[in-house]
């Protein structure tokens, strides 16, 4: 059974530093896609970030330049360092898997993505 489990969450200021962690079990990460997603109050689940299986790594615009995706094989463990957050980065964050892509690439649409963590939350204060 694939589990996720989110961590690392937590409320900082304007500029600061978070990293989430996705620990992986019965599902070896490195074998499909890996995606962040994150949902705002009264928002739609936006796609933050992806992981293909080559290890290359794709960012939402927004993000992009501040946030970095990194992978510990050795711990079936994903990471979504998040520097020079922003008040707009608040959200509840999701770790995403698709244990099984149909081809090289990955999406960025969440109903390709079959499990999902509980979430952890970020909070930017301004």
């Amino acid at each position: 059974q694939v589990q996720l489990v989110e961590s690392g969450g937590g409320s900082v200021q304007a500029g600061g530093a978070l990293r989430l962690s996705c620990a992986a079990s019965g599902y070896t990460s490195s074998t499909g896609c890996m995606a962040w997603f994150r949902q705002a109050p009264g928002k739609e689940r936006e796609w933050v970030a992806l992981m293909e299986r080559n290890g290359r790594t794709v960012f939402t615009d927004s993000v992009k330049g501040r946030f970095t995706f990194s992978r510990d094989n050795a711990k079936n463990t994903l990471y979504l360092q998040m520097n020079s957050l922003k008040p707009e980065d608040t959200a509840m964050y999701f770790c995403a898997a698709d244990p099984s892509p149909r081809g090289p690439g990955c999406y960025t649409t969440a109903t390709w993505y079959e499990y999902w963590g509980q979430g952890t939350q970020v909070t930017v204060s301004s």
